[in-house]
């Protein structure tokens, strides 16, 4: 990454500059861990990642972490922000409830990544990519 000599604040920035930031992280790990599993045709790459990346999945990932607590006060705060963001636009290929809950998934992954906790977010990727793949095991 490059070196800027001013820091940012993620407490001040708005919900969605956190998920836009956040969004971009994710994937990018996501991306990773297929390529690192052998996922290398294009087509395929695209459909996998869409399988952990899309609204849906988002969505049921940030449920699961909160149904099993493993979100700090912080961490929900952040979540809640980013569910209660306006962002003026839904995509035509989910609702509003589901859109609101990708776009806090993205917020406290983007929160995570600029506060430094660097760690703490890959955990929780690592959660994300777990539950995913449990459920498509379930769901072939």
């Amino acid at each position: 990454m490059l070196h800027y000599d001013s820091k940012i604040d993620a407490k001040m920035l708005n919900s969605l500059a956190l998920a836009y930031i956040g969004d971009a992280v994710y994937e990018t790990y996501i991306r990773h861990h297929l390529i690192q599993n052998g996922a290398v045709k294009p087509n395929l790459l695209h459909k996998k990642a869409t399988s952990f990346v899309a609204a849906k999945a988002q969505n049921k990932i940030i449920h699961h972490f909160l149904e099993s607590n493993w979100l700090s006060e912080e961490e929900t705060a952040v979540v809640r922000r980013g569910r209660n963001a306006k962002s003026g636009t839904v995509p035509k290929n989910t609702d509003v409830q589901t859109y609101r809950y990708s776009t806090a998934f993205e917020a406290l992954m983007g929160y995570l990544y600029l506060s430094g906790r660097i760690e703490r977010m890959e955990e929780l990727i690592k959660k994300a990519i777990e539950y995913i793949e449990e459920e498509k095991g379930r769901n072939p």
